[in-house]
């Protein structure tokens, strides 16, 4: 019995510091990856922001971070990690390149979001006088919400995929559990017990996610 209730507060520490991560590089996504996504789709050729040079600095950079695989992004970011949180152990530390890898994939489905309004919209919206920042916040950001909220629980399931392999640099979270247990210790029954808790959470996700989006889309 002692053993199951430390299984369940090791499980409960485990999934409070992967929601940290999760928290964090989610936050980070959303301010950086929104506008990071608007500013690809904008200063492409024949939209209002038209810079040929921007652009392709801009799409070559968040091609750069999601070409490099996770689990080697968390190694070359580990300077970067140490300068903004003085640390490389830890649920906040591995939130450093979480969020570098979050803002870089969200950027792309906010930009192929945008990319999927009907371009009459935004003639329409010209037309009428809207100034360029009139134009993302009334037409732009309004029409492709419900992508935009769908592009956002995608990149929530694949962050709890990322902040499990985030445990093997001492990130902490249900991968470092995982890893320390069902891994090291060949407890196969804490590798069950994260494994069916981790695919619970992102049914939640996926359902919360999913149920926003319907309701951005009907409104």
């Amino acid at each position: 019995m002692e053993q199951y209730h430390d299984l369940i507060v090791d499980l409960l520490k485990a999934f409070g510091e992967t929601f940290k991560m999760l928290g964090i590089s989610l936050t980070c996504s959303i301010l950086f990856g929104i506008p990071l996504g608007l500013a690809l789709f904008t200063t492409s050729r024949g939209l209002f922001f038209d810079n040929r040079a921007l652009n392709l600095i801009g799409g070559f950079a968040v091609n750069i971070v999601r070409s490099v695989p996770f689990v080697i992004l968390l190694v070359i970011l580990l300077p970067l990690t140490q300068w903004v949180v003085g640390s490389t152990i830890g649920p906040v530390a591995a939130s450093v390149p979480l969020s570098v890898a979050a803002i870089a994939f969200y950027a792309r489905l906010v930009e192929s979001s945008l990319r999927e309004i009907d371009s009459g919209v935004i003639e329409a919206a010209h037309a009428m006088g809207a100034s360029p920042i009139q134009i993302v916040r009334h037409f732009l950001i309004a029409e492709s919400l419900p992508g935009i909220l769908r592009g956002l629980t995608v990149t929530a399931v694949s962050l709890i995929g990322y902040s499990a392999m985030a445990g093997i640099v001492g990130g902490g979270g249900v991968g470092d559990l995982a890893i320390r247990y069902g891994y090291y210790r060949y407890q196969t029954n804490v590798m069950i017990t994260t494994v069916v808790a981790l695919i619970i959470f992102v049914q939640l996700v996926q359902m919360i996610g999913d149920h926003y989006a319907e309701r951005a889309d009907k409104s």
